[in-house]
């Protein structure tokens, strides 16, 4: 998610692609940062959904065995539901992105939110459950902790 002219960009692409799976100019500066805050906007919501879910089944045992097998590979499939149903699942939150970066990129989503009048309803409501997580010790544990504020 590159902001900036595509002369110095064309330049560094090389070395980026590199590093990234992925990379793209968006468009001039601060073009990156934007699509940065889409995408801890759209991943503070899944995350939660994918908690409440995952809790949800775990207090209708037996019920929700093979669950996960089932709904991973309909509408619910993300990312998040592929690479940490199984850790989150296992009460297991050392594998990625640490609660205080999202809290920071969130923080940074809800100033600009403000600048610009966008709502975030549920940006802004995941944020204070992350603040919960920090409240418990959770700082440094990855965003899917959502679920061990449900379970505790």
């Amino acid at each position: 998610m590159c902001g900036g002219d595509a002369g110095p960009y064309e330049r560094a692409e090389k070395v980026i692609a590199a590093c990234a799976r992925m990379c793209k100019l968006l468009g001039p500066s601060g073009s990156g940062q934007l699509a940065k805050m889409v995408n801890q906007i759209c991943i503070a919501g899944l995350v939660q959904g994918l908690a409440e879910g995952i809790h949800f089944a775990k207090e209708s045992r037996p019920r929700h065995r093979g669950a996960d097998r089932t709904i991973s590979k309909g509408a619910a499939q993300s990312w998040q539901m592929e690479n940490r149903y199984k850790t989150m699942t296992a009460g297991k939150y050392d594998f990625g992105f640490a609660v205080d970066w999202m809290r920071k990129d969130l923080s940074i989503c809800i100033a600009e939110a403000r600048r610009n009048g966008a709502n975030l309803p549920v940006a802004a409501l995941v944020d204070q459950f992350y603040a919960e997580v920090q409240k418990r010790g959770g700082s440094r544990w990855d965003t899917s902790a959502l679920l061990a504020r449900l379970d505790r």
